[in-house]
């Protein structure tokens, strides 16, 4: 009997849901998987990081836009061949004026997104569902 190799992990990585002025920041990404997808920047932990260190550097690191982490918006669970991912999302609140995003390097591009138009979007399978049970979406 042949076994599957189990995925490595679960790795811990966090998002930033982040609303201002009607509008979300999304970020479109630019890696599998899920290339070419929109949904809420973030990452993974790094060692010895607190969760909300490292929702603010990776919305910093993906969007250029400051924020500071609130709190737990809620959680996801993502397994697939070769990972396996517990992702806890915050709010994530500008720090100032919500400032034009910019793409960082794993990212395709950033854009705020009037809440209104975030269902016609190609999303990351399971990202709308995730921001109308929590509210975030009507």
């Amino acid at each position: 009997m042949t076994t599957a190799t189990p995925a490595p992990g679960p790795v811990v990585a966090v998002g930033g849901v982040t609303v201002a002025e009607g509008s979300i920041l999304l970020v479109r990404r630019g890696q599998p998987p899920q290339a070419g997808r929109w949904t809420i920047p973030g990452g993974r932990v790094e060692p010895n990081e607190t969760l909300a260190h490292a929702v603010e550097r990776e919305l910093l690191e993906e969007t250029g836009v400051p924020v500071r982490c609130g709190p737990l918006v809620g959680w996801v669970e993502r397994i697939e061949p070769g990972f396996h991912y517990v992702i806890l999302d915050f709010v994530a609140t500008p720090t100032g004026d919500p400032a034009a995003p910019v793409a960082g390097s794993d990212a395709a591009a950033c854009a705020w997104v009037p809440l209104a138009d975030v269902p016609g979007l190609a999303l990351v399978d399971g990202v709308e569902e995730f921001l109308v049970v929590h509210g975030i979406l009507g």
